[in-house]
């Protein structure tokens, strides 16, 4: 079994994964206040609870947008698992071939969440990843990395709203009964949830259209999906673990090299 952690800017997810399926996902906040030991102790408790032991563990990787975080992680899975951490970066194996004009400049969530769709769904492809940014990967019929778009996350959204008006209340992510509101909080609630599906349908006709074929299958990730998804009229897959999966797939390659 080997252990998988994606870290984002404001949580990271972890997956235990035992011949490319996942046992056990978890999710904690990210703090790059916190020590080494800290999130050792914290990953071990949930680990115990769940009657997980470290040493059943044979290899860990590691995929980080956060670089100041990524050196804490590795150390922390390294005392709880003896094993040195697999870092996403130059030099790893992918089989993912980037076009875009500087290959070094692709998130490494971006590449996990790419290899872990390539392995499961026809392409041409587009993947959607709705964390902190909302992100859009584009994969043509040859399962070339062609590009993508970025656009501010919901939760970004959702703040910069609330503070940028300070009569408004901070408003929960749910969509409201109708796109047409009559009061405030709901008007909010209208504009976020809806505008975002409405921007994502809007973006796959306008990817599709410059593509110049069908996409195939569209996929989305990301700890808002589920708040977005069942409001777009694209068919879109939500695939929760897509990351983790990219990354057991990606220690799997690069074990098989070595």
């Amino acid at each position: 079994m080997i252990i998988a952690a994606d870290i984002r800017n404001t949580y990271m997810t972890i997956g235990c994964i035992k011949d490319g399926k996942l046992q056990l996902v978890f999710t904690i906040s990210t703090d790059v206040n916190k020590t080494q030991h800290e999130y050792a102790m914290t990953v071990k408790s949930i680990l115990d609870f769940h009657a997980v032991g470290c040493s059943e563990f044979s290899g860990v990787i590691i995929s980080s947008v956060v670089p100041r975080l990524t050196p804490v992680l590795r150390e922390a899975l390294r005392m709880l698992t003896g094993k040195k951490a697999l870092v996403l970066g130059a030099g790893v194996k992918t089989g993912l071939n980037i076009l875009i004009d500087n290959p070094a400049q692709l998130g490494s969530d971006l590449v996990a969440g790419a290899v872990g769709a390539l392995a499961q769904y026809p392409t041409p492809m587009v993947i959607i990843d709705f964390c902190t940014a909302t992100t859009f990967s584009v994969i043509d019929a040859r399962s070339n990395y062609l590009g993508g778009s970025i656009a501010p996350g919901l939760d970004i959204s959702m703040k910069a709203l609330s503070s940028s008006a300070s009569l408004l209340n901070q408003i929960t992510l749910e969509a409201p009964k109708n796109a047409i509101c009559t009061n405030t909080e709901e008007c909010m609630k209208s504009g976020v949830v809806y505008g975002m599906a409405s921007m994502v349908d809007g973006m796959i006709d306008r990817i599709e259209k410059e593509l110049g074929e069908n996409i195939k299958s569209i996929v989305a990730t990301g700890a808002f999906a589920g708040a977005i998804v069942p409001y777009c009229t694209k068919q879109i897959t939500k695939d929760d673990y897509l990351t983790l999966k990219g990354l057991a797939a990606i220690y799997t390659k690069n074990k098989r090299v070595k």
